[in-house]
């Protein structure tokens, strides 16, 4: 009897050591406590807050992925809706892609301070003249180029009509837009007539372009010997009180205009010229200038009519004077920059004037007297033809510098054409790193 009993306590221990054993191995696969159970932090838990513990839980359970507890934080939820629903009038392409969960930077297609502003004023017969300018500009140029086109209306759709026959490629360089003629104070048709036809419409660019910080003005007859993006770089040459920038109107005080026929004040020993101008309008538009007029300051807009009514009887060169007197009164509102960034006959038809051309060439060509269409200076015709029949998307040192080069032989014997490296050396520095960049550093081997 002993021996029965203890042979039932014995078999009935083993039973219960077999089912808690049973139990253990179940639970033990079971995946939720399984993954609890794997954490080593599962022990100070006792020292955590709820919101910790609550915080550490959930991280814990973000680890793994494939049973569809959680994901990764550094990746993103893929087919999963995020945030606010698309509305109806969203486009394809934003159903598409959906939201990460991870933060990017927000880009812009471009960037303003990725745009230069260029303006130009065409009147009469300038159309050819004008286009040809906006060529030379994109063919050097590095950034994107907004052409703000102040035109007369018979020749606004003309514009619109030959740029947009202009290749593809050369389109995505550059945005324009086409104003119409207008002056914001005094008498229209004076401003229309003051000098050469809508000449004075430069005056009131600060006033018009009112969202564009700065600009770059060029006369219809001025060609880029090199990439626009270097004369618009001297804006950070600026001091503080700096906000527009031209060249001397000559080298030369005894053989200057201003400093032998003006009858009015002008700015420096030889006055300036307007052809090329760059402008911080920001900066014009903020600042009161002192004028001969009255003992306190007046703004750009205000001080331009009555200005215009002291001096009318005594200025030659219109609008050009005008800025002339401007900047005599606030000459530390100017920056000068060098003769090559505005190349005129003037300094080679007395014989060279000119040192920063001689020394570095030509950056910008400024054909006025109506030089690029006769003979009078066949160099500069030479630069100019050159330009205006290059087919976009050819060869630029066969179909551009080869005919520059080789039709300047005719010309040694003339006032300008007897530097030939003046007008060559910059075209030719600028081509030859533009064929580096676009040929050379795409078929270098990589290391």
């Amino acid at each position: 009897m002993r021996i029965h009993c203890k042979v039932v306590v014995i078999a009935v221990c083993f039973g219960v050591f077999l089912l808690l054993y049973f139990l253990g191995g179940n639970a033990a696969d079971d995946p939720l406590l399984k993954e609890v159970g794997e954490e080593p932090e599962e022990d100070s838990s006792s020292s955590q807050s709820p919101s910790q513990l609550e915080h550490n839980v959930v991280a814990k359970f973000r680890r793994k992925s494939p049973a569809g507890v959680g994901v990764r934080p550094e990746e993103p939820l893929k087919g999963r809706k995020q945030g606010r629903p698309i509305s109806r009038g969203a486009s394809v392409n934003a159903k598409s892609k959906p939201r990460s969960n991870v933060a990017r930077p927000v880009t812009r297609r471009t960037k303003a301070e990725d745009v230069m502003h260029l303006a130009v004023v065409a009147c009469g017969n300038r159309l050819n003249e004008t286009l040809t300018m906006v060529k030379s500009a994109l063919l050097f140029s590095l950034k994107k180029i907004k052409f703000h086109i102040f035109a007369e209306d018979p020749l606004a759709l003309q514009f619109k009509e030959r740029l947009n026959q202009w290749p593809r490629s050369v389109a995505a360089k550059f945005q324009y837009r086409i104003y119409s003629i207008s002056f914001s104070v005094g008498n229209a048709d004076e401003w229309k007539k003051l000098f050469k036809p809508c000449a004075a419409q430069r005056l009131f660019l600060p006033v018009i372009l009112k969202d564009v910080d700065s600009l770059l003005y060029v006369d219809t007859d001025v060609l880029f010997l090199r990439p626009m993006d270097d004369i618009w770089n001297l804006l950070k040459s600026f001091n503080r009180t700096q906000l527009a920038a031209m060249a001397p109107e000559h080298e030369v005080p005894k053989i200057g205009w201003y400093s032998r026929f003006a009858r009015h004040p002008f700015y420096g020993v030889t006055g300036v010229n307007s052809g090329v101008m760059l402008m911080n309008l920001t900066r014009i538009r903020s600042t009161l200038f002192k004028n001969s007029m009255i003992p306190t300051g007046l703004s750009w807009e205000d001080l331009l009519h009555p200005l215009y009514q002291k001096y009318k009887n005594h200025i030659t060169w219109g609008d050009q004077d005008l800025l002339n007197i401007i900047f005599h009164y606030n000459p530390e509102r100017l920056f000068i920059f060098p003769c090559q960034w505005n190349y005129r006959p003037d300094h080679c038809m007395y014989g060279s004037n000119c040192k920063g051309a001689e020394e570095e060439g030509v950056s910008i060509l400024h054909g006025n007297r109506g030089v690029y269409h006769d003979d009078k200076q066949p160099a500069f015709k030479v630069v100019y033809d050159a330009i205006h029949n290059f087919p976009f998307e050819d060869n630029m040192f066969q179909s551009l510098f080869y005919p520059i080069q080789t039709k300047f032989l005719e010309t040694v014997n003339t006032l300008c054409g007897r530097i030939p490296q003046v007008f060559l050396k910059q075209i030719e520095k600028t081509m030859r790193k533009v064929f580096e960049d676009k040929v050379v550093r795409h078929v270098r081997p990589h290391k």
